[in-house]
């Protein structure tokens, strides 16, 4: 049973917080908004690239055995009817007699959601893919398809990678990208959505090495979320029920965060065996195998995929790093965010208007741009200038007063503690560096 949160409201704290501080617009507001859709604003795209930049980083640059692919988004339906997604890739629909809404029958338990209505249609499958046509003519010659998931992409190009890189099993292919997936019923402001950017890797190993290279990486893509911040009470790792795994799976389980509905999926972890491959294969008449020429065998690879969604990620860390304190008697909100995750590293904040000032303000704005994403504020007093540099997580301000005039010097404050520190200008490169570069 999902367990409710302690804090109801901290949804519409955070959803508040990024309308108005421009992490997160409704896609198309001006037109009434289009349903499930959102633009990411100037915060919310330096962020969800923080996301995804950590995640490369984790994934592809610190290993030497994983390399990365960016594969077409368009695709031929013969890759998607290889794959059992033209036959099964579906999730159960029922309509509302009463109102003639659409709903997802395991998602409402029997009752409609808008008019609390029960009498509902039998459950049929509704194909989760967006149907579209290549070039001047609709036809069934011409059908293509929006990929529902990336994975599909580095299975197609197992021998192209294999045989460019010379890597061997155990080895990975990753890839960020975005899907689409026409979801009955989106859900969660960007937890479910219909367009969505996924983080995926395919780590094809030695049959007999399946389970316990799924038991790794179940640990790694845990330890991934609480080293950028989440807490540990709230991440769990449950495994999926043999009624639950999908046809494919030998093992399944889902990364899981306390979202303020309840536990719910973060990333998921899968054991997919060798049916991709061999499915691709028989419909191709590529052989998509490897050879281990220092024992003379011949196998298909089995395959571990972790699977994370980049938007879903970015909003458990942003319910994560949501909150509220008291400074000098004054309540804020401060998102205490990972250094790596936030959207601005340093703000520059010259006390004062005046020309002296703000020269050498931009001055120290342009020796820290090369090092660090930086914003510069000059508007208002600076007791506001800070917060409103802690609600959006800043984890360190410059500021620039009249003394550093006269010593070359500029005062460093830290988001979390509120603590200030002078720092010759000369050496403020290497402060910011030791502080939020890592």
């Amino acid at each position: 049973m999902a367990e409710v949160s302690k804090e109801p409201d901290l949804m519409e704290q955070v959803t508040n917080l990024c309308k108005r501080r421009g992490f997160i617009f409704p896609s198309a507001e001006i037109y009434g908004g289009f349903r499930s859709t959102y633009d990411y604003g100037p915060l919310g795209v330096l962020m969800l690239r923080n996301v995804k930049e950590a995640w490369w980083r984790s994934m592809v640059q610190l290993r030497e055995e994983v390399v990365g692919i960016d594969a077409a988004i368009l695709s031929s339906p013969k890759i998607w009817e290889a794959s059992g997604h033209l036959e099964s890739f579906s999730d159960p629909l029922v309509d509302c007699r009463n109102c003639h809404e659409r709903w997802r029958a395991d998602k409402i338990e029997g009752v409609c959601p808008s008019c609390g209505s029960r009498d509902l249609t039998e459950a049929r499958p509704f194909n989760l893919m967006f149907k579209t046509h290549v070039g001047p003519v609709e036809n069934e010659g011409t059908v293509a398809y929006l990929r529902p998931e990336t994975a599909q992409g580095m299975f197609v190009n197992f021998s192209n990678v294999m045989t460019t890189t010379r890597k061997k099993p155990p080895f990975g292919i990753a890839q960020m990208g975005k899907s689409f997936r026409n979801e009955i019923t989106p859900q969660g402001y960007v937890f479910r959505t219909r367009e969505f950017e996924q983080m995926e890797m395919e780590y094809f190993v030695p049959p007999d090495e399946g389970q316990r290279w799924f038991e790794y990486w179940c640990e790694e893509r845990l330890a991934w979320y609480v080293d950028l911040g989440i807490p540990r009470e709230k991440l769990r790792l449950r495994h999926h029920s043999p009624e639950e795994l999908s046809h494919y799976s030998a093992g399944t389980a889902d990364v899981e965060f306390a979202f303020p509905w309840g536990w719910d999926e973060l990333e998921g972890i899968a054991n997919r065996t060798d049916y991709d491959l061999n499915a691709h294969s028989k419909a191709s008449g590529v052989r998509l195998d490897y050879f281990d020429q220092a024992t003379g065998e011949r196998y298909t690879p089995h395959v571990i995929e972790p699977a994370a969604g980049a938007t879903r990620a970015m909003m458990a860390f942003l319910l994560a790093a949501y909150d509220e304190d008291e400074v000098g008697g004054e309540k804020r909100t401060v998102l205490r965010l990972d250094e790596r995750l936030a959207p601005y590293k340093v703000a520059v904040l010259p006390l004062s208007k005046k020309e002296p000032l703000l020269q050498l303000a931009h001055s120290v704005l342009a020796q820290l741009q090369p090092l660090v994403m930086c914003e510069y504020d000059d508007t208002q007093s600076i007791g506001r200038r800070y917060r409103r540099q802690d609600e959006i997580g800043t984890p360190l301000c410059v500021t620039v007063d009249f003394q550093s005039l006269e010593d070359n010097a500029v005062t460093i404050r830290d988001r979390d503690t509120t603590e200030q520190v002078r720092v010759p200008i000369a050496e403020l490169d290497q402060a910011v560096q030791q502080r939020v570069c890592q």
